[in-house]
């Protein structure tokens, strides 16, 4: 009786997520930290025209990402240990590691981006903390990442109506930003800045080139939406929620990124410290704008990193469960937390903190790093779909919507090869850095498991991401790449 009044109950639950609801889960889940900083990072790129074709081609290209999670969760509903499961299905074991490897990494150097933001933030205050990649700044954010991690393992996971807060905390201060703004536009200096502003003589291919990895950073989670279904009254509701929440952030990204053309001349966004969105809005009411969005900042990362740390520890340790890696990294301990892949997952975090010192810009090598580390996951499972569809695997029962699906994960797949074709060679290669040693893990999980390491077109693959580990290494040593 007991489970069947539990069980009725919680379908009421469900029930009481109306379609309205669940677009408001999509858009907390979505935005993020990186839209505080759109301001600079555009205007040091490009003008009004590349911002714009800039967020048509992302716009297009991430929804048709999301609608290829959504389908492959509902033709492949078995397939639930990550998004390195699909690539697994579709390419074999080495490429299903990779992607486990890149996500898990991609992660964690957002993670420190998280903390870079914070300290650049608290450097308006003490000026120490610098851009937020100073000594006292990585200190301090190193005694954070090990607080957090302690605390996790303790089995703290969240504070009551914490994902609350920092959503009123992220939402509210975006909204006053662009309504102040919007009553503060200069139409003339938005006319001068529409194409560069004067003597800014940059393509505008190489203008929208520049951004490209900027707008992947920050819709990076999009894949993260379909996991509502569950709360939906209808299944169709997952589909509607998607489409109007990506296009009520896809709205509020746009905003953010042009209105400022309208304060301030291009070359002087581009020069505003981070949060360049503080900066801004300090340029239109003074210091107590900067001091208002810096605040909602605060609550935002403090939030958000506890989230995005338990979501990446979660990456090695579903792997390691799915024996892809090392199945030292499946244990758990009695608190139910994957204490071994939390403790790989800090160590990591910690490498990274260190690096950022010897970083000019290290926000944005964390930025881009990112986005080229998740966007070879996110290849993979583009073009898994597309195999699917090629095929008519999973559409033997229904072949309806295959042509659909066909274009849907056609364009998805593009978009991600040419995301990465933007974001230049330099990530790629940056990228062989981290895929290159961490195939040891790849190793050990396979005589775990005694079986052959790699077959041939494993060991083909491979040998590209040694080379590219080994040129990246050499263009570091000898200055042709700068971080």
């Amino acid at each position: 009786m007991t489970t069947t009044t539990s069980t009725d109950e919680t379908a009421v639950t469900k029930q009481t997520l109306s379609v309205w609801a669940l677009t408001a889960l999509v858009i907390g889940s979505m935005v993020g930290a990186g839209i505080f900083t759109l301001p600079a990072s555009f205007g040091r790129a490009t003008g009004v025209l590349g911002a714009l074709i800039a967020w048509m081609i992302a716009g297009i290209g991430m929804l048709m990402l999301a609608f290829v999670f959504q389908n492959l969760a509902q033709r492949q509903p078995d397939l639930d240990a990550g998004v390195f499961a699909y690539a697994k299905a579709g390419f074999g074991n080495y490429l299903g590691f990779a992607a486990a490897l890149g996500f898990w990494a991609g992660s964690c150097v957002g993670n420190v981006s998280y903390f870079v933001l914070m300290k650049s933030t608290l450097g308006r205050i003490i000026p120490a903390f610098g851009d937020g990649n100073t000594v006292p700044a990585i200190v301090t954010a190193s005694i954070l990442l090990w607080t957090f991690h302690f605390l996790i393992l303790r089995g703290v996971k969240q504070a009551t109506g914490l994902n609350n807060i920092v959503t009123v905390a992220k939402i509210v201060p975006i909204l006053i930003f662009v309504l102040i703004l919007i009553f503060n536009f200069n139409a003339d200096l938005f006319t001068t800045n529409f194409l560069g502003g004067e003597g800014y003589d940059e393509s505008i291919l190489a203008q929208v080139r520049s951004t490209m990895l900027v707008t992947v950073f920050v819709f990076l989670g999009i894949e993260g939406a379909s996991i509502y279904s569950r709360y939906a009254e209808k299944r169709s509701d997952v589909g509607v929620a998607t489409v109007l929440g990506f296009l009520s952030v896809l709205c509020l990204l746009v905003l953010v990124t042009i209105l400022p053309y309208g304060i301030l001349p291009r070359e002087e966004l581009g020069a505003l410290r981070n949060p360049s969105m503080a900066a801004a809005l300090e340029a239109v009411v003074g210091r107590w704008g900067s001091a208002f969005i810096s605040l909602g900042l605060l609550i935002s990362v403090l939030g958000a990193y506890l989230a995005w740390t338990l979501f990446a520890a979660e990456v090695p340790f579903m792997a390691a469960k799915d024996h892809v890696m090392p199945k030292f990294l499946a244990r758990e301990n009695s608190q139910g937390v994957p204490a071994a892949s939390l403790w790989l997952t800090s160590s990591l975090i910690q490498v990274f903190l260190i690096v950022t010192l010897f970083s000019q810009y290290a926000f944005t090598l964390a930025l881009e790093l990112t986005s080229s580390l998740s966007l070879i996951p996110y290849l993979l499972v583009a073009a898994y779909a597309f195999k699917l569809a090629i095929t008519g695997e999973t559409y033997e029962a229904n072949s309806t919507s295959r042509s659909r699906d066909l274009t849907i994960a056609a364009i998805a797949t593009l978009y991600s090869a040419l995301m990465l074709y933007a974001g230049g060679l330099k990530y790629l290669l940056l990228s062989g850095l981290i895929y290159a040693p961490g195939t040891i893990l790849f190793v050990l999980a396979r005589r775990e498991q005694n079986r052959k390491i790699f077959t041939f077109g494993e060991w083909f693959v491979f040998s590209i991401v040694a080379i590219a580990a080994l040129s990246a290494l050499y263009a570091l040593v000898t200055g042709q790449i700068k971080i």
